[in-house]
């Protein structure tokens, strides 16, 4: 089973993310902001990241940045599923090292397929 980390400060939308990802198949773990989401790439090494961009501390560019350019973590796909829809946003969160980029709400088609594509399968 693939293992698949969600970093939301939401619990709300962590929650919608694990609903859709567990009904296919996954199995998810959380973490509530950046630093954390650090942490549990670090012990855990999950298959990909789901990671939420505006969070306190360190946001999502931050952290997809720390967790893509460590050499324990780099071959982890992260994802980063959020509300800024602004190409601009895009760009940068892909410039951090993210293999894709959802804009929130995410569809359960969308989040699946960008999963397994990432994670070569």
């Amino acid at each position: 089973m693939a293992k698949v980390l969600i970093v939301d400060d939401s619990p709300t939308e962590a929650h919608i993310l694990k609903t859709m990802l567990e009904k296919n198949g996954f199995v998810v773990i959380t973490a509530e902001n950046g630093e954390e989401g650090i942490a549990v790439v670090k012990a855990q090494k999950p298959d990909a990241v789901l990671m939420d961009v505006v969070m306190p501390g360190l946001n999502g560019f931050q952290a997809t940045r720390q967790i893509t350019t460590d050499p324990d973590t780099a071959h982890i796909p992260v994802i980063i599923v959020t509300t800024k829809n602004q190409e601009t946003d895009r760009v940068w969160g892909m410039r951090q090292g993210a293999k894709d980029y959802i804009t929130k709400p995410a569809t359960e088609k969308e989040l699946i397929s960008k999963l397994k594509a990432v994670m070569g399968g």
